[in-house]
């Protein structure tokens, strides 16, 4: 009776040691989860186009082009609230590609001088589209209103998802400079340009007609881009001039990883996480285009410049997507 006796105070101590191990673990979860507030307006105005001021009737999210990048961790509650001017002339509404919930409820247009509020859980990690959906959804798109949505993994970096040097966000879209015309966007009739980060040759000092500036690391640094393809019509070949996509993580989920790719294709909405890793030692150039041609030379190249002397501000913090 003795020997079972203690067998049985074993096994419950064991039991009651693994419950309380239980609990802390499932508590120390609950409080890395934490509830992230984002308010957005909704605003009709004139944008730069490109880098010699040419200016576009536009419709945002927070005046520019994209919208503010949205950055929480796997299991954050998103607490969104978007505010409609009372100044515009059109309803809009805010589709989260991250988001798990009603497409007639949340997603719903909201009238000029209302809001629309609602909460969503970000279970997915990854990066992940935004976007105006009221009708006619591509005019609003090509408008100007969308940007990204990065959720990061909650267990953080590991071998297979290393930490990088730096980060960047690349959102390619098409323009149309008869936004007016939403059936011609549609039918992919006046597209013009391809803009990245809302312009041409945003970050090409070879191909812009104004001053550019170029994304900036130091030799030998991991660099981590953000992609989405905002396109309304146009898939994007995905391609590093001069270099090679070190990793490919697709949809930005750390468990879907790809090595060594040249090109990767990029469907209409999609979006992704590479990275690349330039030659130690050396100063070295990449232009990161949209390998179709035709996208390409109107607009989506992007100079990125290895180089010692590398601005140790960039590609961190807010300059993960620069203005």
């Amino acid at each position: 009776m003795g020997k079972k006796q203690n067998y049985m105070n074993y096994r419950s101590i064991t039991g009651f040691i693994f419950a309380i191990a239980l609990c802390i673990t499932l508590n120390s979860q609950a409080v890395e989860a934490k509830t992230v507030k984002v308010t957005m307006h909704a605003i009709e105005t004139a944008v730069d186009i490109d880098n010699s001021g040419t200016k576009y009737d536009a419709w945002t999210f927070g005046g520019a082009i994209p919208g503010p990048v949205v950055r929480v961790k796997e299991g954050d509650l998103v607490d969104f609230t978007l505010i409609n001017d009372k100044k515009n002339g059109n309803s809009h509404s805010m589709d989260f590609h991250a988001a798990n919930v009603d497409v007639l409820d949340e997603f719903s247009p909201v009238k000029p001088g209302d809001s629309k509020h609602f909460k969503f859980q970000a279970n997915s990690p990854g990066v992940f589209m935004y976007h105006c959906g009221a009708a006619n959804m591509a005019q609003h798109i090509t408008k100007g209103m969308f940007g990204i949505i990065i959720v990061d993994p909650k267990e953080g970096y590991s071998k297979a998802y290393p930490k990088p040097d730096r980060e960047y966000v690349l959102i390619q879209s098409q323009y149309f400079k008869d936004s007016g015309d939403a059936m011609a966007i549609v039918n992919n009739v006046g597209w013009t340009n391809s803009l990245i980060n809302g312009k041409i040759f945003h970050y090409d000092p070879l191909h812009s007609k104004g001053l550019a500036n170029a994304l900036e690391s130091k030799p030998g640094e991991r660099v981590r881009i953000f992609f989405v393809n905002a396109n309304v019509n146009e898939p994007v070949a995905l391609h590093p001039i001069a270099g090679i996509w070190e990793r490919v993580y697709l949809n930005g989920n750390p468990k879907n990883i790809i090595h060594g790719m040249a090109t990767i294709n990029v469907a209409v909405s999609e979006a992704l996480t590479v990275d690349i890793v330039s030659p130690s030692g050396r100063t070295t150039n990449n232009a990161i285009v949209d390998h179709t041609m035709k996208a390409a030379l109107r607009g989506a190249i992007t100079v990125l410049t290895n180089s010692p002397d590398a601005d140790p501000k960039m590609g961190k913090g807010d300059k993960i997507l620069p203005r």
